[in-house]
């Protein structure tokens, strides 16, 4: 077995051949997995001090990824998820060394071997309707970006579509005739068509008269004309909720973020009587088991689930303290 087999050649191949032609990874997944080797061959030329393209396979021994998890969460503050989602990556990039170099299997099997992390499953985020005309209230409609911001938001909120799909809209993608729809291209190389309601077909149609763009244009361009970031849409979105928590206190006690916008579709439709696998469909979920959590986060079914099974001689309600300050030496 050869200790010197260098890892910039594989790394190489393992992006060029395996991700890019073999398996034909989108480009969110290139993005992910290169930031991953990117921060990962940083904490290597620290700790060994050899530049990262003179790093040989030995050198990224199972103890050496450890460290270097260890040093994602404790020092770069990662959560459990973002954790595992870069040894994700290592794994899948060691798997194929597994076939390149079959003579470091002990080294590679040892790598294979170190765990995902488990971590606690938090109820989703979603807004309420009140939340929801709060935010839509938010944007100067006195404005073009204004404009966009509110055609994008309500886009969102309707039609439930991921961030990076979203921003990837082109002016063609919408079809405001008969069955008003947006087409995107989303996760997994799935292609879906998501339905549109009246009020969002009477916003887009007078935003496309108003930007008068080419088909192949993005529909939420920035100030130049280009497609927003996923980082423009996050400032855009913290900014309209911190003025609708102005007129509805309850958006101050949650963290918004684009994907908090896509749950809120999900509960939309849930609590609309929408079954689950329809569900799955309008979202681009592979699994239908994906929606479940939307059925933990929905107070109001378990609610509804309650009083099915509460005995009858029992009279339904929710309970309420008769004394704020017996609730509270109740509490203690």
């Amino acid at each position: 077995m050869s200790e010197s087999t260098p890892v910039a050649g594989l790394i190489e191949k393992f992006f060029t051949q395996r991700l890019t032609s073999q398996r034909r990874a989108s480009p969110h997944t290139i993005a992910s997995y290169r930031d991953t080797f990117r921060l990962l061959f940083q904490f290597a030329q620290k700790h060994l001090r050899k530049e990262p393209s003179t790093l040989l396979l030995s050198d990224l021994d199972a103890r050496l990824v450890c460290d270097f998890l260890d040093h994602l969460e404790q020092e770069r503050h990662n959560c459990a998820r973002s954790r595992n989602a870069r040894l994700a990556a290592i794994h899948s990039f060691f798997r194929y060394v597994a076939l390149c170099e079959p003579g470091h299997s002990a080294l590679i099997q040892r790598v294979l071997a170190i765990p995902a992390k488990r971590y606690d499953r938090a109820t989703i985020e979603f807004l309420t309707l009140a939340e929801i005309e709060a935010l839509l209230a938010a944007p100067d409609l006195a404005t073009a970006t204004g404009r966009r911001d509110r055609n994008l938001l309500l886009v969102a909120i309707q039609t439930g579509l991921r961030v990076s799909e979203l921003v990837a809209l082109r002016c063609a993608d919408v079809v405001l005739g008969s069955g008003a729809h947006v087409r995107c291209y989303g996760k997994g190389r799935k292609e879906r068509a998501t339905p549109l309601r009246r009020e969002a077909v009477v916003a887009l149609r007078a935003w496309l008269r108003d930007r008068r763009a080419g088909p192949e244009d993005p529909l939420f361009p920035n100030d130049r004309g280009h497609a927003l970031s996923r980082d423009a849409v996050e400032h855009l979105l913290a900014k309209h909720v911190a003025a609708a928590s102005a007129k509805c206190p309850s958006l101050r006690k949650k963290r918004v973020s684009p994907h908090v916008l896509r749950h809120t579709t999900a509960m939309e439709l849930l609590q609309s009587g929408v079954d689950r696998s329809v569900i799955a469909l309008w979202l681009g979920h592979e699994s239908v088991e994906t929606t479940q959590i939307y059925l933990h986060a929905s107070m109001s079914m378990k609610e509804e689930a309650l009083r099915k099974a509460a005995p009858v001689a029992i009279r339904e309600g929710r309970y309420r303290p008769a004394d704020r300050l017996l609730a509270f030496l109740n509490g203690l």
